[in-house]
């Protein structure tokens, strides 16, 4: 089952972080990036956080699953849509906590050097 867009923008709502966080359809499932880092996942109308330390030391008792078939687990943090200010710092903790993402090369340098 695909995320619904109105799934997505409740959660941008509730972690109240204005233009910092993004978002990106990706096969009916989204992506979310705050500051340029993926950070966590839309699926299937569950909220994926990244596994970082954040929520391993703040947030232990999240239950965890693959976002899509044959995906690695993340933790589902549902319940944090509910406490607006804890899903915000979760999400800024964990953005901390990644590394910044490549520069990508401009797209027609890839075509010639292929």
């Amino acid at each position: 089952m695909a995320t619904e867009q109105g799934f997505i923008e409740y959660v941008a709502e509730q972690a109240d972080l204005g233009p910092r966080l993004t978002y990106r359809k990706m096969f009916g499932e989204y992506a979310l990036y705050l500051d340029g880092k993926v950070v966590a996942f839309a699926c299937d109308n569950s909220l994926f956080i990244k596994p970082t330390q954040a929520v391993r030391n703040d947030y232990p008792v999240f239950p965890i699953r693959p976002p899509y078939p044959g995906g690695k687990p993340h933790p589902v943090i549902d319940e944090l849509l509910d406490d607006p200010e804890r899903l915000q710092r979760l999400m800024l903790d964990t953005a901390q906590l990644l590394p910044e993402p490549k520069p990508k090369e401009p797209r027609s340098r890839k075509r010639r050097e292929s």
